[in-house]
């Protein structure tokens, strides 16, 4: 009878269920935090897809407009932050050229924000909501506690 899975499948699948319940979250935990986790690589990816959009941006500024270096990098980096810049370009193919890179720039500055401190923010929310439960769950038994209690009653 022939094998349907492989070896190496088997023994990775035996290897996790033979983790204890206590030990298999730390284990996740050093897969998420590992330096070279999808998560990282999201973020890394992201932060290439902007310098290249933005160097893209700033060499066609360059060639289509003739504006130097820093004035053409200055324009994507207001362009890219959605700020809008203070000077327009002056011919029409710059200014479609604009209007195209307005929507990568912007898409891509987006992406690398949301990817670096994604993550972050996940956390942050996480311990508030559970900051929050704790403080529902006293809040409920001293409400249970007063109801509970024979001298709150009496008069």
């Amino acid at each position: 009878m022939p094998r349907l899975v492989s070896k190496a499948i088997t023994t990775r699948t035996l290897r996790l269920s033979g983790y204890e319940k206590e030990e298999l979250p730390s284990r996740l935990s050093e897969i998420v935090h590992h330096p070279l986790s999808p998560f990282t690589k999201r973020a890394f990816y992201a932060i290439v897809v902007l310098a290249i959009v933005m160097a893209v941006g700033t060499v066609g500024l360059m060639v289509i407009e003739g504006w130097g270096l820093v004035a053409s990098f200055y324009f994507m980096a207001l362009l890219a932050t959605a700020e809008g810049p203070a000077a327009t370009p002056a011919t029409d193919v710059g200014k479609i050229f604009a209007a195209i890179m307005a929507f990568f720039s912007i898409g891509a500055a987006i992406s690398a924000m949301t990817f670096t401190f994604g993550p972050l923010f996940g956390s942050v929310l996480k311990e508030g909501v559970r900051y929050f439960e704790k403080e529902e769950e006293r809040v409920k038994d001293r409400l249970e506690q007063k109801s509970s209690d024979p001298k709150a009653h009496s008069c």
